[in-house]
């Protein structure tokens, strides 16, 4: 079995979730790919969902992004930790972003997502983005 290929964002999985614009891309890969999301993005979506819906949805959330034919990756190496700082300090990112693209950079993935934050790693990583949310 072959490593995966790609790396979901929160903002990707949110873009499945809400059925925004770029959720049959995210479909696509879920279907046609191998697909990592860190712990982080499980942590992410739960408390904004929390936030914004409730327990119930939370809860509910939660059990589906388990549910995807998904590789989790529950841990974090020294190696992806010492990244996610370097990238976090370098370019001044959110602690979260810097956790999801130092496991993207340390895998090899192209990291999928729909936050314009990312764009400051395009020379490090690789990058797919959906269509951001218009302000």
């Amino acid at each position: 079995m072959s490593e995966p290929t790609y790396l979901l964002d929160t903002s990707a999985l949110l873009t499945l979730i809400e059925d925004e614009a770029g959720a049959a891309r995210v479909e696509e890969l879920l279907r046609e790919q191998r697909v990592t999301i860190p712990w982080t993005c499980l942590l992410e979506v739960t408390s904004i969902t929390r936030q914004e819906r409730g327990v119930a949805e939370a809860e509910r959330r939660y059990a589906l992004l388990k549910s995807l034919p998904i590789t989790l990756v529950w841990h974090m190496e020294e190696a992806t930790l010492l990244a996610a700082a370097r990238l976090r300090a370098t370019h001044r990112i959110s602690l979260a972003d810097a956790v999801i693209a130092a496991y993207a950079l340390r895998t090899g993935t192209t990291l999928v997502h729909k936050d314009p934050e990312y764009e400051a790693l395009a020379g490090e990583i690789q990058l797919e983005a959906l269509p951001y949310k218009n302000p």
